[in-house]
C-alpha cells in the first residue's frame, strides 16, 4: 500500500500543470545557465561568473529521478541513491527529484551555510499537500522577523528550569501509568506505549490540557490530520487532504477554546504570572510587543497543531529506536542499565526525587541517545528553495532550485564516523563534540529545533524508568525509512519485572 501510495503521489504531482510549468521554466533557465555564464547573477558578479551547477543529471523528462530516489528510500540503504551519486559527481550533485530541479548536499560545510542563512537567500521547501495543511502562518512556513520571533519565545521558554521540572513530572507520571499496565504475558509495542506518552506531555507543555475525554479527541482528529502530510494534493470532499484540513480546524477550535478560558481567567494580563505553557508566552508576547497584531488567537491555535507533529513522530521515533540498538547490543545495554541503577539507588537511599538535571547528568546514558540520533536519522535531511541565484563554495544553486541536505549520508559516512553503520556510544564518550556540522539531527541555522533539550530529557527519562524495572527479549523487527522512520511491527517487546533490590 505505501509503495502504490508513493506511485500515484508521483503522477500527481507530475501531473499537475503548476509543476510542470516549473519544470519547463527551470530547464530553460538551467541550459541559459549552461551557455551564458555572465546570465548567473543578476549583478553578473566574478564570484558567480567563476561558480557553476554541480555535476549530476536531472535524468527523464517530467519524472527526473524520483522514482529512483523513492524506490531507494524503502530499502534497507536508503542514502544508497545519494551515495552513489557523491562517488559519481562529488559531494554536491544536480538531480531532480518531486517534480523540482534539486541541488543536493552531501557536504556538510556547505548544507551549514545554507541552512543558517536568511530568507533573503532560501526560504523552506514542502511538498504541496503539507503547506495546505499547515497553513501560511505555521512557523514552518513564515520567515523573516515574524519567524525569528516566534522561534525565539519557544525557544527560550523550553530551556527553561521551570518547564524542564514540569516535563520531568509529567513524563514520570505518564510513563509510570503506562508502565504499571505492562504484563509479561503479552507483547508490549514500544512505539505505540511512547507516542501515547510523548504525545501528553507534548500536548501538556503547549496547551496545559490534562489526559481525559478532550485529550482523546485530541489525539483522534491529529490523527486524521497527519494522515494528510504527505497525502495528493486534492482538496476535495472524500479526499485524505480534506479530511486532514476538517480535522485540524476542530483541533484549532478546541485550541482556542483553551485561549478564550485563559484570557477570562487572567484577564488579558499575562504578563505578571510565570508562563505554564507556549500558548501563555505567546499571549504574554502579545501585551508587551509593539508587533502584537501579528500574533492572532488564530496564528497561536494554528501553530500549536503544527507543534503537536514532534510528540507524534520524532520524540517516539527516538525512545523507540533506542530500544532497538540497545536490545542489540547487550554491552551497551548492560552498561547503560549499571549506570541507571546507580541513580537510581542512590536517589532512593537519600529519600529524593529525580531532577530533570539528574537525568541528563547521565554520560553513558546521554551517548547512547547521540548513537541513536546519528544511526536512526529520524530526519533525513532539509529541503530549502533559492530565492535568488546563490554560490557557496564555487557551487550554483540557481533561484527558484530546491536545496536539499542530505543528513543521512554525513551522519553514515565512513569519513566522519568509523564504522558508521555499528552502533557504538562509545564513539561520544570523552566529551567529543557534538556541536560540529557533521552531527546535525535537528536541523540547524535559525530554524534549529528548539525542542532538542527536552527530546533529550523525554528520551532520558523513558530509558531509565524501563531498564530500572524491566528485563526484556526483543522481537524481530526492522526500521523503515520512508516517508517516515519507524518500526515495522511497532518494536514487540516480552517484559519481565526486575527483582533487583
Amino acid at each position: 500500500m505505501d509503495s502504490l501510495f508513493w506511485i500515484l503521489f508521483v503522477i500527481a504531482v507530475l501531473l499537475s500543470s503548476t509543476t510542470t510549468i516549473i519544470i519547463l521554466y527551470n530547464r530553460s533557465r538551467f541550459t541559459s545557465l549552461r551557455s551564458s555564464p555572465s546570465t548567473r547573477s543578476s549583478s553578473s558578479s566574478s564570484s558567480y561568473r567563476s561558480s557553476q551547477l554541480p555535476s549530476g543529471t536531472l535524468g527523464w523528462p517530467f519524472l527526473g529521478e524520483t522514482l529512483e530516489f523513492i524506490s531507494r528510500a524503502y530499502s534497507d540503504h536508503p542514502e544508497s541513491f545519494v551515495d552513489k551519486r557523491r562517488c559519481m559527481y562529488g559531494k554536491v550533485f544536480k538531480s531532480h527529484i518531486f517534480g523540482t530541479p534539486t541541488i543536493v548536499s552531501t557536504d556538510a560545510e556547505v548544507s551549514k551555510i545554507v541552512l543558517q542563512s536568511d530568507a533573503k537567500a532560501f526560504v523552506p521547501s514542502y511538498p504541496k499537500s503539507l503547506t495546505e495543511l499547515m497553513g501560511k502562518s505555521s512557523i514552518l512556513l513564515i520567515n523573516g522577523i515574524l519567524q525569528r520571533r516566534i522561534h525565539g519565545l519557544i525557544g527560550a521558554f523550553f530551556k527553561s528550569p521551570h518547564l524542564k521540572a514540569q516535563i520531568t513530572r509529567d513524563m514520570q507520571n505518564y510513563v509510570q501509568k503506562s508502565m504499571e499496565s505492562w504484563t509479561d504475558d503479552q507483547p508490549i509495542y514500544i512505539q505505540d506505549e511512547t507516542k501515547n506518552i510523548a504525545f501528553q506531555v507534548l500536548v501538556k507543555a503547549l496547551i496545559s490540557l490534562d489526559p481525559g475525554d478532550e485529550m482523546e479527541f485530541l489525539k483522534k482528529q491529529f490523527q486524521e490530520f497527519i494522515s494528510g502530510l504527505m497525502s495528493l494534493p486534492i482538496n476535495i470532499p472524500g479526499s485524505q487532504l480534506y479530511r486532514s484540513l476538517q480535522a485540524k480546524k476542530k483541533m484549532v477550535k478546541l485550541v482556542q477554546k483553551v485561549i478564550e478560558s485563559k484570557r477570562d481567567h487572567d484577564g488579558g494580563n499575562f504578563s505578571t504570572t510565570v508562563p505554564k505553557d507556549v500558548i501563555d508566552v505567546l499571549l504574554n508576547s502579545t501585551t508587551t510587543s509593539d508587533h502584537q497584531q501579528y500574533l492572532t488567537d488564530d496564528l497561536i491555535a494554528d501553530n500549536m497543531i503544527d507543534m503537536m507533529i514532534p510528540g507524534e513522530d520524532s520524540v517516539p521515533v527516538l525512545m523507540t529506536l533506542a530500544i532497538k540498538y540497545i536490545s542489540d547490543c547487550p554491552s551497551a545495554l548492560q552498561q547503560l542499565t549499571e549506570e541507571n541503577m546507580k541513580l537510581k539507588r542512590l536517589k532512593d537511599q537519600l529519600g529524593e526525587p529525580l531532577s530533570w538535571s539528574d537525568y541528563l547528568s547521565l554520560p553513558f546514558t546521554q551517548n547512547v541517545i547521540t548513537e541513536t540520533l546519528r544511526m536512526g536519522n529520524i530526519i533525513i535531511g532539509v529541503m530549502r528553495k533559492a530565492v535568488k541565484d546563490i554560490e557557496i563554495k564555487g557551487h550554483l544553486i540557481p533561484k527558484g532550485w530546491c536545496f536539499f541536505a542530505y543528513i543521512r549520508s554525513v551522519h553514515l559516512d565512513e569519513s566522519n564516523y568509523d564504522w558508521p553503520y555499528q552502533f557504538n556510544p562509545w564513539r561520544w564518550q570523552d566529551n567529543k563534540d557534538i556541536s560540529n556540522c557533521n552531527f546535525t539531527p535537528f536541523g540547524g541555522g535559525q530554524r534549529l529545533c528548539p525542542g532538542l533539550d527536552l527530546a533529550r530529557l523525554e528520551a532520558s527519562i523513558f530509558l531509565h524508568h524501563f531498564v530500572t524495572q524491566f528485563r526484556w527479549v526483543a522481537e524481530e523487527d526492522t526500521v523503515v525509512n520512508f516517508p517516515t522512520v519507524r518500526m515495522k511491527r511497532r518494536m514487540p517487546v516480552w517484559v519481565k519485572r526486575r527483582s533487583d533490590p
